[in-house]
């Protein structure tokens, strides 16, 4: 077995300019923030992200760093939409790809399969589909003809995911009710980043529940010990949403020198600084 674990430092130096990155987790669930605040650290511009987007959207388009945002959406769950996202998108200063949920997911599917597209039919007469000059449809060759979204695979440069517990191979295991889509995302990326709650011993999962280990260490070649590594985002059954930190989070997007506070105290900061910082402030 091949000891994966690198520190949430090192992260940064996987990072480049123009990179396409996958973050996993799902709205604001599950979300790996301390590798987002990774990123951040690195100063790498000009990025594409692609997630089912809650703050780590938010954040990098915020920072600038986001380019473009190819998205099945852009929500913190209690709060319908992530506000600055919402900001960027409105002011012209991030490109935006809006896709449904299905398609986003095939487009995943499609890359982990090294296939150019999938055909489906979700998207077909939506603005999704008819506002987007970059997607075609194609035509069953069988007898139905039906006519079909060839939705285009949508490969990964890097995957960044959070799970509860990992071993020191990469094998990951989610234990809560949420593991959408983090094994889609690993399989379409080119290398793939999980940082985890707990770092448990080799054979730890001999007795898991199988539907439980999301990620194989086939899938994952870093491994970085998190504890509470997705705060403030939900990471059931570990910890729920930080509705408090959350909503001061989404205030800042009102108030240039309320996000720079923001910034300085809870995003462009070590772990470290991070844990310490939050555990000064009466939640």
């Amino acid at each position: 077995m091949t000891d994966k674990l690198i520190s949430s430092a090192a992260v940064e130096e996987l990072l480049r300019d123009g990179m396409t990155i996958g973050i996993g987790g799902w709205g604001s669930r599950r979300k790996p923030m301390s590798l987002v605040r990774a990123v951040v650290r690195s100063g790498v511009q000009d990025l594409t992200v692609v997630s089912f987007g809650g703050p780590d959207v938010g954040i990098l388009c915020a920072t600038g760093q986001a380019a473009r945002v190819i998205h099945g959406f852009v929500s913190l769950d209690t709060i319908a939409i992530d506000p600055h996202f919402a900001a960027r998108r409105q002011a012209g200063t991030v490109e935006n790809v809006e896709y449904d949920e299905a398609m986003l997911v095939a487009g995943l599917r499609a890359a982990g399969r090294r296939l150019p597209f999938e055909a489906i039919r979700s998207g077909l007469g939506s603005d999704a589909v008819t506002r987007n000059p970059r997607l075609r449809t194609v035509r069953s060759p069988y007898d139905d003809g039906e006519e079909l979204l060839a939705m285009p695979a949508v490969p990964l440069d890097l995957a960044l995911l959070h799970l509860d517990r990992a071993d020191e191979s990469g094998n990951a295991q989610c234990l809560g009710t949420d593991p959408y889509f983090d094994d889609l995302f690993a399989l379409a990326a080119e290398r793939t980043v999980v940082s985890a709650e707990e770092i448990v011993p080799a054979g730890a999962f001999a007795d898991a529940v199988p539907s439980s280990l999301l990620l194989n260490r086939t899938m994952v070649d870093h491994v970085v010990a998190a504890p509470g590594g997705a705060h403030f985002t939900a990471c059931s059954p570990g910890y729920p949403r930080d509705e408090e930190f959350q909503r001061r989070y989404a205030a800042s997007a009102a108030d240039p020198a309320a996000w720079r506070d923001f910034y300085d105290r809870f995003v462009a900061v070590t772990d470290d600084e991070y844990r310490a910082a939050i555990e000064g402030i009466e939640r």
